[in-house]
């Protein structure tokens, strides 16, 4: 196709589903690697197969990479110009991946309206300093689930040392000037959620607590889900600065500020967001997430769902041409929104 083609096919193309989900403060979500140094229970690996199973079942394995450096970042900037601006980078663990230093160093200035966050469990920050300090980032966000060796080992089948987490915070501290944590709620760790939320506010660190979100690769710990419910009432004693926002996309959440620090958390009755493909959808009843962000990974996919492979788009023979790129994903989001996809 000519570039006068390609021009006026893109011309045609409906962006109106992609530009609503850009301004509802939907993400780019850019996997780059399904790989991962620790095997958290609860991981979905933005729907690759987790590295707890791999580590468990050999003949299992992460769907293979195609994309060089060069090519994440064609699809990043090609999704950034057609509006989605905020774009985290997750795994598996990203900083395991090969690719992740040209990747995160050869972005494009994310601009007054965009922003670049590192999604990472803290334990390869410091090794990777050198570099990652020239990283355009604007955040890294570190989940910490746990705050002793034992708890480390029973929800991350590790046998690093949690301070190795705690040091990689340290690290991301000295480098960035935003630097935030999420802790997923659970039985194994119900203990030392306070302790967590003590040290975010002494370390001044804004922090997310999360509920747990069903899907088929943690089905067999569903006891595990700890509700939030505890927790909110805790927190309404050390503040009464409160409120719950439930616009855009993605679920509700129950803001608290504590002595100038941020502490949310993703509340499951606070409400989702659905579109027009969830209607139908036999997988809604487990799905308490709706949709939120698209989901690139390393073997040419990008994916509206978390819980549906089938509505994955490959986008490897579009690398070489940007405008069919952007038109093909846009038309992606309006038949998913639109429920015909």
């Amino acid at each position: 196709m000519t570039r006068h083609l390609a021009a006026d096919a893109a011309r045609q193309t409906d962006w109106t589903a992609l530009q609503n989900f850009a301004a509802l403060r939907g993400q780019l979500r850019v996997s780059l690697t399904p790989v991962c140094n620790i095997g958290c229970w609860f991981c979905h690996n933005e729907a690759d197969t987790p590295p707890r199973l791999t580590r468990a079942d050999r003949t299992l394995h992460h769907r293979p990479r195609t994309y060089r450096a060069e090519d994440f970042l064609t699809v990043i900037n090609t999704l950034r110009e057609s509006g989605l601006k905020r774009v985290y980078f997750t795994g598996g663990e990203p900083l395991t991946s090969p690719l992740a230093r040209d990747v995160l160093t050869g972005l494009a200035p994310a601009g007054v309206d965009g922003s670049y966050t590192l999604i990472t469990n803290g334990t390869r920050v410091r090794h990777n300093r050198a570099w990652l300090n020239h990283a355009p980032l604007d955040k890294i966000k570190v989940s910490l689930h746990y705050f002793s060796d034992a708890t480390f080992t029973a929800i991350a089948g590790t046998r690093l040392p949690v301070s190795t987490v705690l040091d990689g915070i340290d690290a991301a501290q000295e480098m960035f000037e935003r630097v935030e944590l999420n802790c997923l709620l659970q039985q194994e760790n119900a203990h030392e959620i306070r302790p967590i939320l003590d040290y975010a506010l002494a370390r001044r660190l804004p922090i997310q607590f999360i509920e747990l979100v069903g899907t088929d690769f943690n089905t067999d710990r569903a006891s595990s889900a700890l509700p939030a419910d505890d927790l909110v009432a805790y927190l309404r004693t050390l503040t009464s600065e409160e409120h719950v926002e439930i616009a855009g996309v993605g679920q509700g959440r129950r803001v608290f500020r504590i002595d100038g620090v941020e502490v949310d958390v993703i509340h499951r009755d606070l409400g989702r967001h659905h579109v027009g493909q969830c209607g139908p959808c036999p997988l809604r009843t487990k799905c308490v997430e709706g949709f939120w962000a698209l989901r690139v990974d390393h073997a040419g996919g990008i994916q509206p769902c978390l819980l549906r492979e089938d509505l994955r788009l490959n986008v490897n023979n579009l690398l070489s041409k940007p405008d069919q790129l952007a038109a093909a994903v846009a038309e992606h989001v309006t038949a998913f929104t639109e429920g015909t996809l």
